[in-house]
């Protein structure tokens, strides 16, 4: 019982003690953030200005757009002001917040990237039915459903991560609280609860996963079936962007939580992390807007909407 002392903040592991080194990461990270942040908001605008993109894909893209801007402002802010500052810490509550977040976010982004795996389902294989099945109001609870179903996960998984004692010290062998890493801290009689929640999350993820595919391969089976080629085309390309964009999460996710927990902290497990955390939000955006036609023009128009804009004002205020 002398080991379990009260924890009032964590030291997440940076990747240098070197000055240089220190900026040069914060540097990579605010590219990176930057790309990503610049890329989901065009996404939103987009969608929200332009009345041809108001149908039900393009609204469950929207929700994903602003899913990935909150999963990556979770963890790579406070990272670069670690760097800045040449500090580690972060608070206790702070930790919490994260953790409840991160974990908010990423199950969102499932839930979300599987209710767009239906939605692509109904429109190929039942297009007959498609208005009446995926209208407005079904749209918006089953966005609605989603969020709501993962805050109370999230709840639930954050107070089970938490409850636990921590007797292995205080220092997160991550650039963020990342829960493998805190029930690593966890002592041996006091982190069942929540090895037990972790396996109904994998039961979980397993089922979506399943879904996924399931659809997909009706999706499939349907599209070789068109006789048209030019359909055959259309219908992959409104399927392909979800379906790297799902590999890439689910992908990143496993090879991330799967490798040996004997592996010690290093560079190399760092970047495994921010292959999964950063690579995602920051890639999605590219993916869907370079394959996806109507979605090019979209952002076509709003860049040069902006650009005329600007020139606009620069002529009115020259005169």
């Amino acid at each position: 019982m002398s080991n379990r002392t009260m924890v009032t903040e964590f030291l997440l592991l940076g990747f240098s003690d070197v000055a240089e080194l220190q900026i040069l990461h914060f540097v990579v990270f605010l590219v990176l953030y930057l790309i990503s942040l610049l890329g989901n908001l065009l996404i939103i605008t987009a969608i929200a200005l332009d009345h041809h993109l108001h149908t039900p894909m393009y609204f469950f893209l929207m929700n994903l757009s602003i899913l990935d801007l909150g999963a990556i402002s979770v963890t790579i802010p406070k990272s670069m002001a670690n760097s800045l500052m040449n500090t580690r810490s972060i608070s206790y509550s702070g930790c919490v917040a994260q953790v409840f977040l991160l974990v908010f976010f990423a199950s969102a982004d499932f839930a979300i990237l599987t209710v767009m795996a239906y939605d692509r389902y109904v429109a190929i294989c039942q297009p007959l039915h498609y208005e009446r099945v995926m209208n407005r109001r079904a749209c918006v609870q089953m966005a609605a459903s989603a969020w709501i179903s993962v805050i109370l996960y999230s709840a639930v998984h954050t107070g089970n991560t938490f409850a636990i004692s921590f007797c292995g010290g205080n220092v997160v062998d991550q650039f963020f609280c990342e829960v493998p890493e805190l029930l690593k801290l966890a002592c041996s009689d006091s982190d069942l609860s929540e090895v037990g929640f972790l396996i109904f999350s994998v039961c979980l993820v397993s089922s979506c996963f399943i879904f996924i595919t399931v659809s997909y391969v009706q999706i499939f089976t349907t599209v070789l079936r068109i006789p048209s080629e030019q359909g055959r085309h259309k219908a992959f390309s409104t399927c392909l962007p979800h379906l790297i964009v799902v590999s890439l999460f689910i992908c990143t996710g496993i090879f991330a939580y799967l490798k040996p927990t004997s592996i010690s902290p290093s560079v190399l497990n760092l970047l495994v992390t921010v292959l999964y955390s950063v690579l995602p939000p920051m890639m999605n955006p590219i993916i869907y807007s370079m394959r996806n036609k109507e979605l090019k023009d979209a952002l076509s128009k709003l860049i040069g909407w902006r650009l005329f804009s600007k020139n606009k004002m620069s002529i009115f205020l020259l005169q």
